[in-house]
């Protein structure tokens, strides 16, 4: 039998976009078998009205999960892989940046060549300077913290198989990475060339905010590369105090007049206790993020779920 597919979209403030792109996905469904699993972050407009709206026309196609508050794009994306059944999970924004008509691309890429995970490679970015350049620190970090190969981009736009899903879910961190839990699981990846297209509606959810917690969440829960650098830098800065201990005894030794540098001083303490705050501020990430897993803070919190194939209308979650 063909495969089956499950899109997963994470919807924050889509009102004006959302409903017109459930349609264009299944006016023309990328697989015999299509559902789709509308996941809404605690948007502020309209958008919960929408998606109920479109379970109410499409009962068994499509599946609304509304979360009890805004958690973040990669939460949102869990609970929704975690409510997938299809053979592949499509991953996308919810604003037609992604082309529905690419979706058959990524799947096709997907099965015939027996990826785990499949990226669109978006060939001309549309957007906004701050997303990308975002985009491009986060790429070149992940490519040293999380061994990504430096050709592959990494994109929400992405096509995961059935044992790559479920390999995700097992995480219930508080603070997921859905990429990072992709590298950390398989090599096995592709990418497809796609076009990107302007936003038809609202405006990007990021801001510099945001895009700094995804980043610590990378550093700090998917790499223990940070606190191997503060080991590195500790022992380059004791090296360093050595060569001037020593540098000191023989200027002793050898009688030379050195006059008193208290400018020299103070700017070396402000240095040094700026880089000791720091490593204090990583090391307590560790730990904080430590205690909320050991707290079982929730990854999410589902306040109701609608349509889906016989789902019942309420569920609580987490």
């Amino acid at each position: 039998m063909p495969p089956s597919l499950s899109i997963v979209i994470p919807v924050y403030n889509a009102e004006a976009s959302i409903g017109r792109l459930v349609e264009r996905l299944l006016a023309a469904p990328p697989a015999a078998r299509t559902d789709i699993v509308l996941v809404n972050d605690g948007s502020r407009d309209g958008s919960h009205a929408a998606c109920v709206a479109l379970c109410e026309r499409f009962p068994r196609q499509v599946a609304y999960l509304r979360l009890a508050r805004n958690f973040g794009e990669h939460n949102a994306v869990m609970a929704g892989l975690a409510q997938a059944k299809g053979d592949y999970v499509i991953t996308m924004d919810d604003d037609f940046q992604n082309p529905p008509e690419e979706v058959t691309r990524l799947l096709a890429a997907a099965v015939s060549c027996g990826y785990d995970a499949v990226y669109a490679a978006f060939r001309e970015k549309r957007h906004g300077r701050l997303r990308n350049w975002g985009s491009r620190f986060n790429d070149r970090v992940a490519t040293y913290l999380l061994g990504k190969p430096p050709q592959l981009y990494l994109s929400t736009f992405r096509c995961l198989s059935r044992f790559l899903v479920d390999e995700i879910v097992r995480y219930t961190g508080p603070g997921p990475y859905v990429d990072g839990l992709i590298l950390r699981t398989t090599d096995n990846i592709g990418q497809v060339a796609v076009e990107h297209r302007d936003r038809e509606a609202g405006q990007s959810g990021y801001t510099l905010w945001k895009l700094m917690r995804l980043w610590l969440t990378m550093f700090v829960n998917f790499s223990i590369a940070p606190l191997r650098f503060a080991s590195l830098l500790g022992l380059c800065i004791g090296g360093f105090g050595l060569v001037m201990a020593v540098w000191s005894l023989l200027e002793k030794l050898f009688g030379v007049d050195v006059p008193a540098g208290w400018t020299t001083l103070y700017i070396t303490g402000i240095i040094f206790s700026g880089i000791q705050l720091v490593m204090l501020g990583l090391l307590g990430e560790y730990v904080g993020r430590t205690l909320l897993e050991t707290n079982r803070s929730p990854q999410y919190v589902v306040r109701e779920i609608h349509g889906g194939d016989g789902r019942p209308d309420k569920e609580p979650g987490a």
